[in-house]
C-alpha cells in the first residue's frame, strides 16, 4: 500500500515537471510567432510611411510645377473643406461651419465637385 501510494505520488510530480517543461516550450514558441508578427507589422509600418512620405514630396513637386502658393493656414483650410465635402456635407452647411460665404466655398470645391451621371434615368426608364 505504501508503495502504491509512493508511486502514484512520483508519478503525480513526474508528469507535474513534465507539464511546465511543455508549457515553457509552447510559451517560448508563442513569444517567437508574437515577435514575428510585430516585426512583420513594423515593417509595414514603416513601408507605409515611406509612402505617405513619398506622396506628400510628390504632392511639394506638384504644386510648385502649378505655381500654387499657400500658406500652412489655407492648405488646413483646403483640406478641412474638402474632407467635409467628402463626408457629403452640404455647401451651405460647410460655409455655416467655416464662418465663410458659400461663394468662397463654391469656388474652393469646383475643382471637386461630383459631375452627376443622368445616364441612369434612360436606363432605368424600363
Amino acid at each position: 500500500m505504501e508503495w502504491t501510494l509512493f508511486g502514484l505520488f512520483l508519478l503525480s510530480a513526474l508528469l507535474l515537471v513534465f507539464s511546465i517543461v511543455k508549457t515553457y516550450r509552447d510559451s517560448k514558441v508563442e513569444k517567437k510567432q508574437i515577435d514575428l508578427v510585430h516585426v512583420s507589422m513594423m515593417k509595414e509600418i514603416n513601408s507605409i510611411h515611406d509612402s505617405i512620405r513619398d506622396i506628400e514630396l510628390d504632392i511639394e513637386v506638384v504644386i510648385k510645377e502649378a505655381g500654387i502658393q499657400l500658406s500652412a493656414d489655407e492648405k488646413l483650410f483646403m483640406r478641412e473643406v474638402i474632407d467635409l465635402y467628402r463626408r457629403n456635407y452640404s455647401i451651405e452647411s460647410i460655409a455655416a461651419k467655416k464662418e465663410v460665404p458659400e461663394t468662397e466655398i463654391e469656388q474652393l470645391l469646383t475643382p471637386f465637385l461630383k459631375i452627376k451621371d443622368e445616364g441612369g434615368l434612360v436606363a432605368n426608364a424600363n
